[in-house]
């Protein structure tokens, strides 16, 4: 289905940045990573997405804090992939404090990688797809892209700003064969959510399967997590021909916290 594209997939070393990468890989894209990690385990896992699916797999460990490192990246993906033909934005990193607590340093962060970053790589891979006439740029939002939740001002913000900025870029290409799309997941169980899980169950003293149904019992009417392959699903389905007349779009994988 993706033989011969290239993508891009920022904060793909774990968790749905790393499910959307494979996903793409096994429909036959080429890779690169990008994101943070032991070096070993980083190496370990581009070389099992190109020995499983047969793709060339990259890394480039850019501090998307930095534009200067993020430029640095866009030409280093151009020139190893041979172009960008799928640009995910997923990168992103969360602190949580009530607004008169919230540090100013945290805010500038938050804002930085969740947001500002994404400006970035797309304004940078804009040029690359309309050469071709085709690009898939997707945004991983939030459902805190869509409502609100206490003490996490800047998350909110940046992801609201996720979804304004996807559909500026839908527009703004909406008669070129690019899209641009954002997935709004709820809880997804990855390795961060099962730590605060596991606090969960310290704290209140059961088990880890209890405090994980509490956790998302909260948001999800579903009362259940979302699967980091479901979300690499759904970023496949973006890049396909059935979604060329979906663009500007939300897409929520949330078991329903919106519907609400």
């Amino acid at each position: 289905m993706l033989n011969g594209k290239r993508a891009l997939v920022t904060g793909s070393t774990s968790g749905i940045g790393l499910a959307m990468a494979r996903a793409l890989a096994g429909a036959g894209a080429d890779v690169m990573l990008n994101g943070f990690g032991d070096v070993d385990v980083i190496e370990k896992t581009r070389q099992g997405l190109e020995g499983e699916f047969g793709v060339k797999a990259f890394y480039n460990g850019a501090d998307l804090c930095r534009p200067d490192e993020i430029a640095a990246m866009m030409d280093a993906a151009a020139q190893k992939l041979g172009g960008i033909d799928i640009l995910i934005n997923n990168a992103g990193i969360q602190h949580t404090a009530l607004i008169e607590d919230f540090p100013t340093e945290k805010w500038d962060a938050v804002i930085a990688i969740n947001l500002t970053s994404a400006f970035h790589t797309t304004r940078l891979a804009l040029p690359y797809m309309k050469q071709q006439n085709w690009g898939r740029i997707i945004n991983t939002a939030s459902a805190h892209g869509l409502v609100a939740s206490v003490q996490k001002s800047a998350y909110v913000a940046a992801k609201h700003g996720i979804v304004g900025l996807t559909k500026v870029t839908a527009l703004e290409t909406a008669e070129t064969g690019i899209t641009a799309n954002a997935i709004c997941p709820g809880w997804v169980r990855t390795e961060l959510v099962e730590r605060q899980i596991e606090a969960k169950a310290k704290e209140g003293g059961i088990s880890i399967e209890e405090a994980a149904t509490n956790l998302v019992s909260d948001k999800h009417p579903s009362k259940q997590f979302v699967a980091p392959e479901q979300i690499g699903q759904t970023a496949l389905f973006l890049c396909s021909d059935a979604a060329s007349q979906m663009t500007g779009t939300t897409l929520s994988v949330d078991g329903g916290w919106t519907a609400q």
